[in-house]
């Protein structure tokens, strides 16, 4: 293993462990004696992803990831629960023991997830992905979205700070009146 800093060859494995689908590990230069850390994942064989237009290419992990980031910008979702839906994807993709997945499987599989995850995120990611192409089919999805979640609705609403008057900004606000002081009881 190659120092990222002197370029030496010569590095030790000072610390070693297993963080799930891969191995953490900090290793030290010999030369410059600085450290770092590497990961190492078990290679699974190459996946084609079959595109709508008929083209393939490689399945890329930090693409999905890039598009979940995206699809999650601004919302209270940690990279550690992303990083867990890739994993996951990317196990189900394993699992299916076939040399190429349409991106159809792989957008579903991933909205899947994101819908119990993130409301919000879900139907950011589904407007890239399902490509909507007016409002009434936008709309359409959100209708199907609360329908789904009728139960669950109000509880995932509050986790994520929704409108129920509980600690997002708006819900401060209200509670403080718009001149800023606190309401009575506070």
């Amino acid at each position: 293993m190659m120092c990222p800093y002197c370029d030496c060859g010569d590095t030790r494995v000072v610390d070693s462990r297993d963080s799930g689908a891969d191995i953490r590990r900090r290793r030290e230069c010999a030369g410059c004696k600085r450290r770092f850390t590497t990961y190492e994942r078990v290679e699974v064989k190459t996946l084609a992803v079959v595109k709508q237009d008929g083209r393939r290419e490689e399945f890329s992990r930090g693409k999905l990831m890039a598009s979940l980031s995206k699809a999650c910008a601004k919302r209270p979702l940690s990279v550690g629960r992303l990083e867990a839906v890739v994993d996951d994807v990317e196990g189900r993709l394993a699992g299916l023991g076939r040399a190429e997945v349409a991106t159809r499987a792989i957008g579903e599989m991933v909205m899947e997830r994101l819908a119990a995850l993130d409301r919000v995120a879900y139907i950011r990611f589904a407007s890239v992905y399902r490509d909507f192409q007016d409002i009434q089919s936008f709309k359409a999805e959100v209708d199907a979205l609360q329908q789904v979640g009728e139960g669950e609705g109000a509880n995932q609403l509050s986790l994520l700070g929704g409108s129920d008057g509980g600690d997002s900004k708006r819900g401060r606000r209200r509670r403080q009146g718009r001149t800023g002081r606190k309401a009575i009881g506070e």
